[in-house]
């Protein structure tokens, strides 16, 4: 019953399936409550021949069921906690009432085993989000933990099929069960946990039925613990049209054909594609390696949709984030990255004594911001609501960060003064500089942190204030 590692990276042919998620919807008017549950549970993670895997699931399941509202609707959930640890539900991208936002200690109070919390609030954005735990999130999401949310547009595009896919990455060992080593400083001190097992949807070999001509919105989620994927099309072209659930403002006659994907930890990217493969073959997505690709999912085409593809689509709709007025006075911050492996830190403050690096790893604190281990007692920034905001963020380790940025979607500011992409989540490289810029216009303690789970668990976070 043994598995090798090398068929644990390589042997995902042999699990080939469908996987349909599971949806709940929301009401419009009267919204109906719905119960989340998180509770242990077992998945077929591995082919048939071997067992089922223990996982920790919403509603017992790795991934969780698909929510789904529509723009300006209100989701009213339940959340009921019978993990045998305290946890929270953070919805991930969603600008909401900051009491809602699922963080520990710092917009509620953790849920313990057998208890529950109600979570309300309007989806203000049409977009591809997600939930997660943000309670010992390292282990908690490594065991299975998350879900996906979709706000569905008031007027949504012409697509055949919508199909959600989201990506993992897990750590198994020789009998097929989740590797219990939480906590390895080598993770924590290193690039994160990488798994050795892919699935999509919890399938190693995702497939879904399609036909040639079809029109499909697919809807990619990076849910590993510190993976960073990068993905490849073939026998589907088409358009980029969102990033973290905003949607691209570039015109798509000029984002085609799609290049390689980078996708970071926790972000997202919509994309609109036609199938192009032939009848009786496939259109692939997969991950390029020096041993080989690597291939995620399969779209076997049987039949033809239609005679030739579908114009080109009309842009998503924007969502009311406030636009950043370049020519306003912004409030300009400093974030410096230090720490990690091979980095120069040479010790930080924890607990409000500064330390050395030998008593931090004791700690298993290994990461800084501003010279600051774990949660700072005050703010990076306190900002009057409506204030324009600049952070500069200096990742000055040996390693790359995702940076996720709690209650807000931000812009990139490039080097000749323009813009980026909205994102709630930013991939910076090792020793990169980047300066994020948003309107503080949503009140209330946000986190900020890296997505990279074990290098916020040990000591990558910071928090902004807004009156």
């Amino acid at each position: 019953m043994n598995i090798t590692r090398r068929q644990f990276v390589f042997g995902a042919g042999a699990s080939a399936a469908i996987m349909h998620l599971p949806v709940a919807k929301a009401a419009l008017n009267n919204p109906q409550t719905i119960d989340l549950q998180a509770i242990t549970g077992a998945t077929q993670l591995l082919p048939e021949k071997y067992p089922k895997t223990p996982i920790w699931g919403y509603g017992g399941m790795a991934p969780g069921p698909t929510l789904r509202v529509r723009q300006g609707e209100k989701l009213v959930c339940n959340f009921i906690n019978d993990l045998p640890q305290a946890s929270t539900v953070h919805w991930h991208g969603i600008r909401i009432d900051n009491k809602m936002d699922g963080v520990p200690d710092l917009t509620q109070a953790l849920v313990p085993s057998k208890g529950q919390f109600r979570y309300e609030f309007v989806a203000p954005d049409a977009g591809t989000f997600w939930y997660h735990p943000h309670n010992k999130t390292s282990e908690q999401m490594a065991r299975g933990l998350y879900g996906a949310l979709i706000v569905e547009e008031k007027s949504p595009p012409e697509v055949d099929q919508d199909e959600v896919l989201m990506i993992d990455d897990w750590r198994l060992g020789q009998s097929g069960q989740i590797d219990d080593s939480f906590g390895a400083m080598m993770d924590w001190s290193h690039g994160g946990r990488l798994g050795n097992w892919i699935t999509v949807n919890g399938n190693a070999r995702y497939q879904k039925p399609v036909k040639q001509n079809e029109r499909l919105r697919l809807r990619l989620i990076n849910t590993s613990n510190a993976r960073i994927f990068s993905l490849l099309l073939n026998g589907l072209e088409g358009w980029v049209v969102a990033l973290d659930g905003q949607p691209i403002e570039t015109p798509f006659e000029e984002s085609k054909p799609l290049d390689r994907l980078s996708l970071a930890p926790a972000q997202r990217i919509d994309l609109i594609v036609d199938v192009t493969a032939e009848e009786g073959t496939e259109g692939v997505l997969y991950m390029p390696g020096r041993n080989g690709d690597h291939t995620l999912a399969v779209f076997s085409v049987d039949g033809k949709a239609r005679p030739a593809p579908l114009p080109t689509p009309k842009p998503l709709a924007r969502n009311p984030i406030p636009e950043i007025d370049s020519a306003a006075q912004a409030r300009k911050v400093f974030l410096h990255m230090e720490g990690g492996a091979m980095g120069q830190m040479r010790g930080a403050f924890l607990g409000g004594k500064r330390v050395g690096m030998r008593e931090l790893v004791n700690a298993g604190k290994v990461w800084a911001f501003n010279g600051q281990v774990e949660m700072p007692e005050k703010p990076l920034i306190s900002a009057a609501r409506g204030e324009t905001l600049h952070i500069e963020i200096k990742n000055d380790t040996s390693w790359p960060h995702a940076m996720h940025l709690h209650g807000f979607h931000f812009r990139k500011l490039a080097e000749n003064g323009r813009f980026g992409p909205l994102r709630d989540t930013l991939l910076m490289d090792r020793e990169e500089t980047a300066t994020i810029a948003f309107v503080a216009d949503n009140p209330g303690k946000w986190l900020l942190h890296c997505h990279m789970l074990e290098h916020v668990s040990s000591g990558m976070m910071t928090w902004i204030e807004v009156a």
